[in-house]
């Protein structure tokens, strides 16, 4: 059964509250969390937009995302209406003076709570959003700032954002947030190395052939057209939450699960991460960009459609990567990333492909032969799955076939766990910054990724086309199976 320990009373105030990230995941997230009694009235969750509105008009557009966002087995009229209770508005300006003297005010009213600031903005916005916050006293020791991502466009701005916020916070205040890792699945990931020594003494080069990381999308660009063509697969979602899920399972024990010896571990994968050298770009890398097919069943218009261009544009909707860490434990193991929209599933998947046996007993001939898998699922189910070779039942002779452990995590525990967003607002007002990125992470991300976007700029090929519907361009394909290895595609 889930445990829901209460936390201290907070003020949590929300920039950028009229978004869709507000209204789509912050909002149900901190009903769910109240619905379960983890924080109690004497909480409150202050909207703040730049829009001209008023507490009631905003309570209205809440509810209706709360009723289109939360599971309707979860809403109930009056825990409802209690929770709109603790929500109000203030209008707000990040760029001018214009109302943080009154935002000041209302968080002085109870200055022994807890103060998370979710910055759900646009990430120009954060070092003067938090620059505002000190100028007008709105800070204090029990101060929060939670950052979404993406922390900058490129190295320079991630710096000159974590300048400008790291002027006025500590880095102990600051939350990075990255909802992968508040998944229940990636979490296990350390229970599964760390507190299992029949996986960790596998865990290592001589066991593992390869890794695959997948994380694949069924829609395009979803209205983001504007941000999306300035960004690109390998900024949107390989730079933090892909490397995030490689630093986990390449790196080494902590000597506890303290936050800071967690983060050491992590960035020394990044920092052990092999630079794709500029010849070696078009070996290690492909990048696609989807045109007209199909999608759940109905037919989808390309990029450059959903973005609106009549003209070609540069910026790839796919990524495929091989990416080496240099370290002892992973020398000659390469991980395979790739990710990208409008693909035929959408899914988050992890496969850890063993070695094959250096001698088999069994007739190749007559038996198929299948290596052992580590499957661990971050959606639409989290789970995992060990896939391993098993005799058929039966008296006809011996005969192999694969066969899975599986474990979902719903089913076995028979309960509902917070989502990601749940789980991590609720360490921001504990103050548990384990699941968030540190400074130094995200600048060492950027320093590996940096050099492929610089390498890309510098030639004029387009991104390969793929259709809508397909698993990306071929060439992907073809980049694993030079190596002798396939993707791995699950059929459920």
């Amino acid at each position: 059964m889930a445990r829901f320990l209460p936390v201290a009373p907070f003020d949590c105030v929300v920039f950028g509250a009229t978004g869709d990230l507000t209204m789509r995941k912050l909002l149900p997230a901190l009903y769910d969390r109240f619905r379960d009694r983890q924080f109690s009235s004497t909480s409150r969750i202050i909207a703040v937009a730049r829009t001209a509105m008023d507490t009631d008009e905003y309570r209205q557009k809440a509810e209706t995302a709360l009723r289109q966002f939360v599971l309707p087995a979860n809403l109930d009229a009056e825990t409802l209406q209690a929770f709109l209770a603790l929500v109000s508005y203030q209008t707000v300006d990040a760029l001018s003076d214009e109302g943080w003297a009154d935002l000041v005010a209302t968080l002085s009213e109870r200055p022994e709570q807890v103060r998370p600031f979710y910055l759900a903005t646009s990430p120009e916005l954060y070092g003067p959003i938090c620059q505002k916050l000190a100028r007008h006293g709105g800070l204090h020791p029990l101060s929060r700032v939670v950052l979404e991502k993406p922390i900058g466009h490129d190295l320079a701005s991630a710096r000159a954002i974590n300048n400008a916020v790291g002027e006025v916070m500590p880095e102990s205040q600051i939350f990075r947030i990255d909802h992968y890792l508040g998944k229940e699945t990636v979490q296990n990931l350390l229970a599964l190395r760390f507190a299992n020594p029949i996986f960790e003494r596998l865990w290592n080069a001589d066991m593992i052939d390869h890794v695959q990381i997948t994380v694949a999308e069924t829609v395009g660009v979803e209205g983001r057209g504007g941000y999306y063509d300035r960004s690109g697969a390998l900024r949107d979602m390989v730079q933090n939450h892909m490397l995030q899920l490689l630093c986990l399972l390449a790196m080494e024990s902590p000597i506890s699960l303290d936050a800071d010896a967690v983060r050491d571990e992590k960035l020394k994968v990044l920092r052990a991460l092999r630079r794709v050298e500029p010849h070696e770009v078009n070996s290690f890398t492909v990048r696609g960009q989807y045109t007209a097919g199909a999608a759940n069943g109905h037919a989808v218009p390309g990029y450059l459609v959903d973005i609106g261009s009549t003209e070609r544009s540069l910026t790839e909707t796919f990524v495929a990567l091989k990416v080496q860490v240099n370290s002892w434990r992973w020398a000659g193991v390469p991980f395979y990333l790739r990710t990208g929209k409008r693909l035929p599933r959408k899914v988050s998947e992890i496969v850890v492909q063993f070695r094959t046996p250096p001698f088999s007993i069994f007739p190749r001939e007559q038996h198929d032969l299948q290596p052992n898998r580590l499957l661990i699922r971050l959606q639409p189910e989290e789970g995992m799955r060990l896939e391993m070779m098993t005799k058929e039942p039966g008296p006809g002779g011996l005969h192999l076939r694969p066969t899975g452990l599986d474990i979902s995590f719903e089913k076995a525990f028979g309960t509902r766990y917070p989502d990601a967003y749940e789980r991590l607002l609720m360490d921001v007002v504990r103050g548990n910054t384990t699941l968030f990125m540190r400074r130094d992470e995200v600048e060492a991300a950027w320093g590996w990724v940096e050099p492929l976007l610089e390498t890309w700029a510098e030639r004029p090929e387009a991104p390969r086309p793929y259709v809508a519907g397909s698993w990306g361009p071929t060439a992907a394909i073809a980049m694993i199976e030079r190596d002798g290895r396939t993707w791995y595609e699950s059929e459920d």
